[in-house]
């Protein structure tokens, strides 16, 4: 059955507090050389049939209006995929080719 991601993470500009907390609880375990973490929300909804655009347009529509604040949430991604397999290997491959992207803040900024 296919299955439709929706990633969603703070706006960039706002303070972070979980994040700044597991910052903190990285760097009194010993794990340095992060200059910041931002937590966010993943939804997988699985779908009865094919991924269309209709289907595709309602999704960035529930995205914008149930699934995320447009004040404080940025949505970062809206994926499709096939298959629970497929799934895994794309979270694998995202993971593994950029490790940090949405989760480690760019140097600078400030939570």
């Amino acid at each position: 059955m296919p299955t439709i991601v929706v990633d969603v993470m703070p706006k960039a500009e706002l303070l972070d507090p979980q994040g700044k907390a597991v910052a903190g609880a990285l760097a009194r375990t010993g794990h340095t050389g992060f200059t910041g973490v931002r937590i966010g929300k993943r939804f997988e909804l699985t779908v009865d049939g094919p991924v269309d655009d209709e289907l595709r347009a309602g999704v960035k529509q529930i995205a914008e209006e149930i699934l995320s604040n447009s004040v404080t949430e940025d949505i970062v991604g809206i994926h499709y995929v096939e298959s629970n397999v497929e799934l895994a290997e794309e979270s694998l491959e995202a993971a593994a080719e950029h490790p940090d992207e949405g989760y480690v803040a760019p140097a600078g900024e400030t939570h």
